[in-house]
Formats: structure tokens, sequence, C-alpha cells
């Protein structure tokens, strides 16, 4: 699928579970109601039944209701995003001498400091753009470091899953990444959410009611596929 769509596109011939999975949009605005507790906790379970190497499951869940905590958490975020950028943003005026450090954090950090990711930073940074988009609930995933092969993996697994049961019942999510930084180069979070060894911050997920209908998407690339099948190969598009 590519181009614009919108959640009528969506053929009647899919199934309910192929419907969830084309029609859920990451939401960035949330209503201030509550999501019932019964809601959060059916979430919480499809991530549970998630599948994992080895069926380790290295994943543990901590759900942030506490408006204060989350405000408090998205400050921590705020201050590491207005740091990160003074390091890296050598695009402001008199800022260019931070070009050469700049280009040497980007090489051994190319995934997050990549222009995407790094945008966003720094506007978050500049508080113009939100870290849980008023979401009432966070669910944040943390990894256990021991577990089989591709901890980060199976974790990603329990959180689409999470995400996919929470839209199922209505509800709006949005993967938060930057919530790692609250727990780089300190203990405090940690600490104060009761995170010890052998877990390490994962991602997080923001969940709430969406203000309206989110629809349309973005461009979905159509990756060419190699499909070998009785002694042939062909490329499918």
């Amino acid at each position: 699928m590519s181009g614009k769509s919108t959640i009528e596109d969506i053929s009647r011939d899919w199934t309910e579970t192929e419907r969830v999975i084309l029609s859920r949009r990451s939401v960035r605005n949330f209503k201030q109601e509550q999501v019932p507790e019964f809601m959060v906790r059916r979430v919480l379970e499809a991530g549970r039944f998630a599948p994992s190497a080895g069926n380790c499951q290295p994943w543990r869940f901590v759900v942030l209701r506490d408006r204060q905590l989350i405000d408090e958490l998205t400050e921590t975020v705020v201050r590491r995003c207005r740091i990160i950028r003074a390091m890296v943003d050598y695009r402001r005026p008199r800022f260019q001498w931070l070009r050469p450090l700049a280009n040497l954090l980007i090489r051994l950090k190319p995934n997050d400091l990549h222009p995407v990711p790094f945008g966003a930073i720094s506007l978050i940074g500049q508080g113009r753009l939100g870290l849980y988009h008023g979401a009432p609930t966070v669910i944040m995933i943390f990894k256990d470091r021991r577990g089989i092969s591709n901890p980060d993996l199976d974790c990603g697994i329990a959180g689409q899953n999470m995400a996919l049961a929470a839209h199922s019942m209505g509800l709006g999510t949005c993967w938060v990444g930057f919530t790692k930084l609250a727990f780089l180069y300190a203990s405090r979070w940690k600490e104060r959410l009761g995170v010890r060894y052998p877990y390490r911050f994962a991602s997080s997920l923001a969940v709430g009611w969406p203000v309206g209908r989110p629809d349309g998407m973005v461009p979905r690339q159509t990756h060419p596929v190699d499909w070998y099948e009785n002694g042939t190969q062909i490329t499918i598009t």
C-alpha cells in the first residue's frame, strides 16, 4: 500500500485483525480524560502474550498515570534535549565551531542523531513539540539485558501487541523513544521507578483517547520482495 489512504479504503475482505493493523495510526493529540484501569490491564495482557526468543519474556512494564510524575519526567527529557541540541546543532548563528564535534557524535550515534529524530530533539528542547502529547497514561517497557538473542526485538513485539490492542478498543497510542534520555547518565529515574539490574529502558507508549479521528497515513514504500518457489525466483512489488 502506498500513497494517501483513509480507513474507509481498507478492503472489506480483510480480517478484523488485518483491519486493526492497517487502520492503526500514531496519535499525537490526546484528551485529558483518563483511560479506565481495566482497559490498561487488557493492553498490558496483550503485551504479556507476545512471542519472545526461547519464551524468555525479557520485559518489564511500568505504568505512569500520575500527571505530576509524567510532567516531571517530561521536564527531565526536555532538559536533556536542550543539552543535546546545544552540543550538536551547529546550524545556529555563531556555532559553526561545533561542527567537528557534531560530526563525530553523529558518526558514533547514527541512529539517534539521524536528521529525523534530531529534528524532534531540537523541537522538544525548544518547547515546540510535546513529548507524550497530553496522554494521561504512559506505559514504559524495560528489557532484561540477560534475555536470549535480541531482547530489544522482543520488547518491540510486546509493545506493538499493546499498541494494536489499544487501537482495537478505540484508544490511541504513540511510540515515544525519547523517554530513554531520562535514564542516560543518571540513576534518579531508575531509583524513583524501582528499576534495577538487569532491566534497562527499551521504549515507551503514550496511551489515551485520541482527539478527533486520526485518519490518513504517511506514504508507505513498497519494497521489492524476492520470492522463491518450485525452483524459480521472482521479484514482486
